[in-house]
Order: C-alpha cells, then structure tokens, then sequence
C-alpha cells in the first residue's frame, strides 16, 4: 500500500464499524492525489467484501454552454470551470441521496479532453453501497468573511474581477448550494499540499499524462492545455485553495501533510 493508503484505510475501517452506509469526503489540491488515494481505497475495501462507490466532484461540472451563459449574466470568469458555481449541485445531492439510500443510482462522468459531460448512456450503475468515497479539489470548503473578499489575491482576479463579481458569487454558492451538498458528508479527510505554489507543477503533470494517455489511445480533437494555460487556469483556484489550507486542517476528521511530492510528512490527529 502507499503510505497515505496506509494511513487512511485504518481509519475509513473504524469509521465504518459504526456508520454504514458512510459518506466520506476526500478534498485536496489540484494533483494532490486524491482521485488515485480515492480508487485505491475503493480497490481495498471491495477486496474485503464492502461495497464502494466512488464520485467525483469533477464529474459535476456543467457543460461548457451552461458555463457560458454564467459567463454572459455574472461573469466571463465562469466560463472556466472549477470553482463553486459551475457544478451541477443538485446532480451531486441526488447521486448522494440515492446512495445513502442504498438505491441504485448512474454516477456522472464528465469528460475533460472534451470539456463536457459524458453521455448518460456511459455513467455507470452503483447499486448499493456501504462506503461512499466523495472527492474533489473544494469538497468541504465553507465560505468566506466578507472582508476576505475585498482584495484580489492574483493578477487574474486584479484585471478579471475588479469589482469582486466572481468571487462573491463563489462564495454565495458556499454558502448556500455547496454548503446542502457538503452537508451530506458524514467525515471529512484532507490531503494537505505544502503550499498554493506547487499546484502548477501538479497540474501540469497531469495535463502531460493526459496528453499521453490520449496519445496512446489514438484520441484526435481532444483539448489539452499548455504550460502558461496551466499556470493561468489554476489561478482561478488560488483563493479557495489557500482559504482550505488555512482553515480546513481544523475541522476535517483527519488531515495528511503532503511535500512537494506527495509524500505524508504528518497527519493530524497523529498516529494512535
């Protein structure tokens, strides 16, 4: 197992002696390694006879036309997806439903060479579950004071958001339909990056692994960003990300420091 794998699955293990079907939220950083800790945790626990499901904040977003229209009535910012405001929350709070439920429910996939959600016909059926792994880069954020708002915290925001449009509407939807959807969490585990600064250099590993995996597939048309689109689509992330790192270490049920290369340097609450 890898070490966060080593860590986490003892205690998802002990949660579960006492709550099932339980949901589980996963937030970290672009990169941070989320999705992978979330499909092998789901890998472990299947092993051992407890039924997983596994959704993905990312496959909520909405599609790119729908991100366009908030784009023209609030701002052109929305056009890029990622932060709160361009998922479809009520999607997130039906799958979510339905699976604490134990009912049998399609989990959403989004495609992001595409950058569009997946045809329905390909969402697969989870039908029952014990353990509900939720993960996502803002899984668990709570908004922020108004005052936090005042000042741009980037170039982007500086020339982009002026006035704060975008990020107060970021935060309303915190506030109000992320604040329901995070609300079905029953615990809550961060994977901590060092710093804001590292993002980039994570995202920018996975967009050449994208760029190698549709490659070896033989997929034509896909869209996959440069270097400088990297760097200037995860500036969109930056207040929200750094608002976590600051924040959330207090409340989650367990959150794991990570280096510059993933590693667990510290976890808290600490080991026994």
């Amino acid at each position: 197992m890898t070490a966060s794998l080593e860590i986490v699955a003892p205690v998802i293990a002990g949660w579960l002696e006492t709550a099932k079907p339980l949901i589980v939220g996963i937030c970290g950083a672009q990169g941070s390694g989320k999705s992978t800790l979330s499909r092998h945790l789901a890998e472990y626990f299947e092993d051992r006879g407890v039924r997983v499901a596994v959704l993905s904040l990312d496959d909520l977003y909405l599609s790119r036309e729908a991100r366009g229209r908030l784009a023209d009535s609030v701002s052109p910012m929305f056009a890029t997806r990622g932060v709160p405001g361009t998922h479809d929350v009520t999607l997130g709070e039906t799958v979510l439903d339905a699976l604490k439920a134990r009912q049998p429910v399609h989990l959403p996939r989004f495609d992001k060479a595409s950058d569009q959600p997946a045809p329905e016909s390909e969402w697969p059926l989870a039908d029952g579950a014990d353990l509900i792994l939720f993960e996502g880069w803002c899984v668990g954020a709570t908004p922020q004071a108004d005052y936090e708002l005042r000042e741009p915290v980037n170039d982007l925001e500086a020339n982009l958001d002026a006035q704060g449009i975008w990020r107060r509407h970021v935060n309303d939807a915190l506030k109000g339909p992320y604040r329901r959807l995070f609300g079905r969490i029953d615990r809550l585990i961060l994977l901590a990056a060092p710093d804001f600064a590292v993002v980039a250099d994570w995202r920018t590993q996975a967009e050449h692994e994208l760029r190698d995996r549709l490659k070896r597939e033989g997929t034509t048309g896909a869209r996959v960003m440069s270097n400088g689109e990297v760097a200037r689509f995860v500036l969109h992330y930056q207040r929200l990300t750094q608002a976590i790192l600051r924040e959330m270490p207090g409340s989650a049920d367990l959150t794991l420091r990570l280096d510059a290369w993933r590693r667990v340097v510290s976890q808290v609450p600490p080991a026994g």
